[in-house]
């Protein structure tokens, strides 16, 4: 499983392992989690950037009708992952 480091504006660096990753109506997604092994809280993340940006931007999803939406395509690609209760 691929770990990633992003630097929070606020926390500092911040690593997170990919569990997945999508693409929707030309926008990326990653679903991230802290911990590599077992049940854990994720997240799924929207690439906000730029093209003038040198590197990638990540911004939590937090819009509930969106959240939904790329939480359902991540169940449907990873197939045994329930992720019920993303807020």
């Amino acid at each position: 499983m691929e770990k990633i480091v992003f630097e929070s504006e606020k926390d500092g660096p911040v690593e997170f392992y990919v569990l997945e990753q999508t693409k929707i109506g030309g926008a990326s997604y990653l679903l991230v989690t802290e911990e590599e092994e077992g049940d854990s809280d994720a997240l799924i993340l929207k690439d906000v950037s730029m093209p003038e940006d040198a590197e990638a931007v990540y911004e939590i999803v937090e819009d509930e009708t969106e959240l939904d939406a790329v939480a359902a395509v991540f169940e449907n690609i990873l197939g045994d992952v329930d992720l019920t209760g993303m807020e």
